[in-house]
């Protein structure tokens, strides 16, 4: 797959990280896009990389830099330091409840690419980034936790 540059934008939610977190971001991050177009399937075993759910997706792309994760999103969703959204920082995983739920029930792991930019799986485009702030994204926040 073609490696893809995350767009820049003026607006950024991220704060700098440093030293090896920092680097292990830019690798879970460039180890994502590189599944970039990787048809999504609900489900998808964590053996495979020719389909991801949105936390196979994050676990396989963490596993590569050496940071083990649970299976699931929201087991997901309980490991690491939690943030706020203003102080995310790439490598930071984002959980989402459904659109228009007020219930507080992870269903879905993003991870947060810098610069306003989510790099994730779902739906019939599979792996992509999307934009975070003023979306309905970002209107589905439930939490935001640092594992590296």
């Amino acid at each position: 797959m073609a490696e893809t540059s995350i767009p820049q934008t003026t607006k950024s939610l991220a704060t700098t990280t440093s030293g090896s977190s920092s680097k292990t971001a830019d690798q879970v991050i460039a180890d994502g896009l590189k599944y970039k177009g990787v048809p999504y399937k609900f489900g998808s075993s964590k053996n495979t990389t020719n389909t991801f759910d949105c936390s196979s997706f994050t676990q396989r792309v963490f596993k590569q830099a050496g940071v083990n994760l649970p299976r699931d999103s929201r087991q997901q969703s309980k490991v690491g330091k939690q943030v706020s959204k203003n102080q995310l920082q790439k490598g930071d995983l984002i959980f989402f409840r459904s659109y228009g739920s007020s219930s507080s029930r992870i269903t879905h792991v993003a991870i947060y690419a810098g610069n306003n930019t989510l790099l994730h799986t779902y739906g019939k485009g599979g792996v992509t980034t999307s934009k975070f702030a003023g979306t309905s994204w970002e209107k589905r926040f439930e939490i935001a936790r640092r594992v590296i």
